[in-house]
Protein backbone atom coordinates (compact mmCIF):
# COMPACT_ATOMS: atom_id res chain seq x y z
CA UNK A 1 0.00 0.00 0.00
CA UNK A 2 1.35 3.66 -0.82
CA UNK A 3 2.03 5.45 2.51
CA UNK A 4 1.98 2.85 4.57
CA UNK A 5 4.98 0.47 4.32
CA UNK A 6 6.89 3.09 3.40
CA UNK A 7 8.60 3.87 -0.16
CA UNK A 8 12.20 3.62 -0.32
CA UNK A 9 14.25 0.91 0.69
CA UNK A 10 17.08 1.57 3.30
CA UNK A 11 20.46 -0.56 2.04
CA UNK A 12 22.81 -0.22 4.90
CA UNK A 13 22.83 -0.63 8.55
CA UNK A 14 22.80 3.41 9.27
CA UNK A 15 20.05 3.92 6.72
CA UNK A 16 17.87 0.93 8.62
CA UNK A 17 18.08 2.68 11.80
CA UNK A 18 16.97 5.85 10.30
CA UNK A 19 14.26 4.26 8.79
CA UNK A 20 13.45 2.30 12.16
CA UNK A 21 13.91 6.07 13.89
CA UNK A 22 11.65 8.36 11.72
CA UNK A 23 8.77 5.15 12.01
CA UNK A 24 9.23 4.55 15.65
CA UNK A 25 8.87 8.41 16.16
CA UNK A 26 5.68 8.80 13.91
CA UNK A 27 3.90 5.50 16.04
CA UNK A 28 5.15 7.26 19.30
CA UNK A 29 3.18 10.29 18.60
CA UNK A 30 0.10 8.61 17.62
CA UNK A 31 0.17 6.65 21.09
CA UNK A 32 1.01 9.99 23.08
CA UNK A 33 0.92 13.17 21.46
CA UNK A 34 -2.09 12.44 19.20
CA UNK A 35 -3.11 9.93 20.81
CA UNK A 36 -6.97 11.66 20.67
CA UNK A 37 -6.77 11.12 16.86
CA UNK A 38 -5.76 7.51 16.81
CA UNK A 39 -8.62 6.81 19.54
CA UNK A 40 -10.78 8.19 17.21
CA UNK A 41 -10.01 6.46 13.67
CA UNK A 42 -9.61 3.09 15.45
CA UNK A 43 -13.03 2.85 15.61
CA UNK A 44 -14.77 -0.58 16.36
CA UNK A 45 -17.56 -0.50 13.56
CA UNK A 46 -14.67 -0.43 10.75
CA UNK A 47 -12.82 -3.34 9.33
CA UNK A 48 -9.52 -4.64 9.88
CA UNK A 49 -7.48 -1.64 10.50
CA UNK A 50 -3.41 -1.25 11.30
CA UNK A 51 -1.59 0.65 12.92
CA UNK A 52 1.56 2.04 10.46
CA UNK A 53 4.77 4.05 11.48
CA UNK A 54 6.24 6.12 8.34
CA UNK A 55 9.91 6.80 7.83
CA UNK A 56 8.87 10.60 7.91
CA UNK A 57 8.34 10.54 11.70
CA UNK A 58 4.47 10.51 10.87
CA UNK A 59 1.63 8.06 11.32
CA UNK A 60 -1.85 6.29 9.74
CA UNK A 61 -4.40 3.64 10.29
CA UNK A 62 -5.11 2.02 7.46
CA UNK A 63 -6.14 -0.84 5.86
CA UNK A 64 -3.78 -3.83 5.57
CA UNK A 65 -1.76 -4.26 2.19
CA UNK A 66 -4.08 -6.68 -0.29
CA UNK A 67 -1.43 -8.39 -1.65
CA UNK A 68 0.48 -11.54 -0.05
CA UNK A 69 2.67 -11.72 0.34
CA UNK A 70 3.08 -8.02 1.21
CA UNK A 71 5.67 -5.45 0.45
CA UNK A 72 6.86 -5.47 3.55
CA UNK A 73 5.62 -7.23 7.04
CA UNK A 74 2.14 -5.66 8.02
CA UNK A 75 1.42 -4.47 11.42
CA UNK A 76 -0.81 -6.35 14.30
CA UNK A 77 -4.23 -6.24 12.20
CA UNK A 78 -7.63 -5.28 13.76
CA UNK A 79 -6.07 -2.82 16.31
CA UNK A 80 -9.59 -1.26 16.41
CA UNK A 81 -11.81 -4.22 17.40
CA UNK A 82 -10.44 -4.15 21.06
CA UNK A 83 -10.38 -0.23 21.53
CA UNK A 84 -13.86 -0.29 23.17
CA UNK A 85 -13.66 -3.66 25.02
CA UNK A 86 -10.22 -2.90 27.13
CA UNK A 87 -9.30 -0.48 29.76
CA UNK A 88 -7.82 2.55 27.41
CA UNK A 89 -4.36 2.39 29.03
CA UNK A 90 -4.12 -1.31 28.39
CA UNK A 91 -5.42 -1.15 25.04
CA UNK A 92 -2.72 1.04 24.04
CA UNK A 93 -0.16 -0.48 26.16
CA UNK A 94 -0.57 -3.60 23.85
CA UNK A 95 -0.87 -1.68 20.83
CA UNK A 96 2.87 -0.36 21.94
CA UNK A 97 4.15 -3.74 22.40
CA UNK A 98 3.05 -4.99 18.70
CA UNK A 99 4.56 -1.82 17.33
CA UNK A 100 7.56 -2.71 18.83
CA UNK A 101 7.51 -6.45 17.68
CA UNK A 102 6.95 -4.81 13.67
CA UNK A 103 9.46 -2.42 13.90
CA UNK A 104 11.77 -5.26 14.21
CA UNK A 105 10.50 -7.01 12.00
CA UNK A 106 10.71 -4.49 9.01
CA UNK A 107 14.56 -3.78 9.99
CA UNK A 108 15.30 -7.08 9.81
CA UNK A 109 13.51 -7.64 6.67
CA UNK A 110 15.73 -4.91 4.94
CA UNK A 111 18.50 -6.81 6.77
CA UNK A 112 17.39 -10.21 5.13
CA UNK A 113 16.32 -8.63 1.59
CA UNK A 114 19.72 -6.99 1.31
CA UNK A 115 22.52 -9.73 2.74
CA UNK A 116 23.52 -7.78 5.86
CA UNK A 117 26.31 -9.97 7.45
CA UNK A 118 26.49 -11.03 11.03
CA UNK A 119 28.62 -7.93 11.90
CA UNK A 120 25.76 -5.59 10.12
CA UNK A 121 22.84 -7.35 11.84
CA UNK A 122 24.77 -6.75 15.30
CA UNK A 123 25.22 -3.22 14.89
CA UNK A 124 21.85 -2.62 13.39
CA UNK A 125 20.29 -4.73 16.65
CA UNK A 126 23.01 -2.27 18.82
CA UNK A 127 21.75 0.62 17.34
CA UNK A 128 18.06 -0.35 17.86
CA UNK A 129 18.45 -1.29 21.22
CA UNK A 130 19.90 1.35 22.54
CA UNK A 131 16.48 3.09 22.04
CA UNK A 132 13.76 2.64 24.58
CA UNK A 133 11.21 0.65 23.45
CA UNK A 134 7.73 2.21 22.62
CA UNK A 135 6.06 -0.15 25.25
CA UNK A 136 8.29 1.45 27.38
CA UNK A 137 7.50 5.28 26.53
CA UNK A 138 4.02 4.68 26.63
CA UNK A 139 3.23 2.95 29.88
CA UNK A 140 6.21 5.48 31.07
CA UNK A 141 8.06 2.91 32.23
CA UNK A 142 11.77 3.86 31.01
CA UNK A 143 14.48 2.94 33.40
CA UNK A 144 17.71 4.30 33.19
CA UNK A 145 20.14 1.48 33.02
CA UNK A 146 22.77 3.18 31.39
CA UNK A 147 26.04 4.61 33.68
CA UNK A 148 27.41 7.72 32.79
CA UNK A 149 30.92 9.08 33.57
CA UNK A 150 31.35 11.86 36.29
CA UNK A 151 33.61 14.99 36.08
CA UNK A 152 35.75 12.84 38.43
CA UNK A 153 35.86 10.12 36.04
CA UNK A 154 34.42 7.39 38.15
CA UNK A 155 30.73 5.63 37.02
CA UNK A 156 27.69 6.53 38.07
CA UNK A 157 24.18 5.28 37.69
CA UNK A 158 22.49 8.28 35.97
CA UNK A 159 19.27 9.38 37.30
CA UNK A 160 16.00 10.49 35.72
CA UNK A 161 14.98 14.13 36.49
CA UNK A 162 13.04 14.62 39.70
CA UNK A 163 10.19 16.56 39.99
CA UNK A 164 10.35 20.24 40.11
CA UNK A 165 7.73 23.39 40.00
CA UNK A 166 7.06 24.53 36.47
CA UNK A 167 8.17 28.37 37.78
CA UNK A 168 11.52 26.32 38.41
CA UNK A 169 11.55 24.71 35.36
CA UNK A 170 10.47 27.90 33.45
CA UNK A 171 13.17 30.23 34.90
CA UNK A 172 15.88 27.98 34.08
CA UNK A 173 17.98 29.12 30.85
CA UNK A 174 17.70 26.93 27.51
CA UNK A 175 21.40 25.45 28.35
CA UNK A 176 20.74 24.09 31.60
CA UNK A 177 19.22 20.77 32.77
CA UNK A 178 15.58 20.42 33.31
CA UNK A 179 16.01 20.00 37.05
CA UNK A 180 18.13 22.45 39.68
CA UNK A 181 21.92 20.25 39.35
CA UNK A 182 21.78 21.11 43.61
CA UNK A 183 19.09 21.60 45.49
CA UNK A 184 18.67 24.41 48.77
CA UNK A 185 17.77 22.90 51.74
CA UNK A 186 17.05 26.49 53.35
CA UNK A 187 20.22 26.25 55.67
CA UNK A 188 22.74 27.66 52.69
CA UNK A 189 24.39 24.51 52.12
CA UNK A 190 23.89 22.63 49.25
CA UNK A 191 23.03 19.21 49.35
CA UNK A 192 25.71 17.25 47.02
CA UNK A 193 23.64 14.35 46.95
CA UNK A 194 20.57 15.36 45.46
CA UNK A 195 22.70 16.58 42.34
CA UNK A 196 21.69 14.18 39.29
CA UNK A 197 23.13 12.80 35.94
CA UNK A 198 20.57 14.00 33.56
CA UNK A 199 21.99 12.26 30.31
CA UNK A 200 19.38 9.22 30.35
CA UNK A 201 16.84 11.34 31.44
CA UNK A 202 13.88 10.57 28.09
CA UNK A 203 11.41 12.68 26.59
CA UNK A 204 7.90 11.09 27.43
CA UNK A 205 6.54 12.16 23.90
CA UNK A 206 9.44 10.61 21.36
CA UNK A 207 11.80 8.77 23.46
CA UNK A 208 15.27 10.69 23.20
CA UNK A 209 17.65 11.32 25.49
CA UNK A 210 17.86 15.01 27.31
CA UNK A 211 20.36 17.73 25.49
CA UNK A 212 21.44 20.25 27.76
CA UNK A 213 20.78 22.86 24.71
CA UNK A 214 16.90 21.79 24.71
CA UNK A 215 13.92 23.73 26.67
CA UNK A 216 11.83 20.76 28.58
CA UNK A 217 8.50 20.26 30.78
CA UNK A 218 7.13 18.01 33.76
CA UNK A 219 3.96 17.46 33.57
CA UNK A 220 2.00 17.38 36.99
CA UNK A 221 0.19 14.23 36.75
CA UNK A 222 2.30 11.57 35.08
CA UNK A 223 5.43 13.21 35.97
CA UNK A 224 6.74 12.40 32.89
CA UNK A 225 9.52 15.06 31.04
CA UNK A 226 8.64 16.18 28.16
CA UNK A 227 10.52 18.45 24.56
CA UNK A 228 8.75 21.43 24.72
CA UNK A 229 8.91 21.04 21.31
CA UNK A 230 7.20 17.81 21.36
CA UNK A 231 4.41 18.81 23.28
CA UNK A 232 4.73 22.53 21.67
CA UNK A 233 5.53 24.38 24.71
CA UNK A 234 7.70 27.29 24.92
CA UNK A 235 9.47 29.03 28.08
CA UNK A 236 7.71 32.14 27.12
CA UNK A 237 4.27 29.91 27.64
CA UNK A 238 5.68 27.90 30.48
CA UNK A 239 5.74 31.21 32.79
CA UNK A 240 2.12 31.55 32.66
CA UNK A 241 1.11 27.57 33.48
CA UNK A 242 0.15 27.45 36.50
CA UNK A 243 -0.22 23.24 36.18
CA UNK A 244 0.96 21.67 32.98
CA UNK A 245 -1.00 18.31 31.93
CA UNK A 246 0.86 16.61 29.06
CA UNK A 247 -1.31 15.54 25.67
CA UNK A 248 -1.92 11.69 27.50
CA UNK A 249 -3.08 12.96 30.69
CA UNK A 250 -5.39 16.05 29.12
CA UNK A 251 -7.22 13.95 26.66
CA UNK A 252 -7.79 11.08 29.42
CA UNK A 253 -9.24 13.59 31.12
CA UNK A 254 -11.30 14.71 28.73
CA UNK A 255 -12.73 11.79 27.86
CA UNK A 256 -13.58 10.56 31.39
Amino acid sequence: MDGGPGAYNPRTAEEVFRDFRGRRAGMIKALTIEVEKFYQLCDPEKENLCLYGLPTETWEVNLPAEEVPPELPEPALGINFARDGMDEKDWLSLVAVHSDAWLLAVAFYFGARFGFDKEARKRLFSMINSLPTIFEVVTGTVKSQSKEKTPNGNSKISKSAPKTTLKQLSQHSQTNPPTLSKVDDGSGEEDEEDEDEHGSTLCGACGDNYANDEFWICCDVCERWFHGKCVRITPARAEHIKQYKCPACSNKRSRA
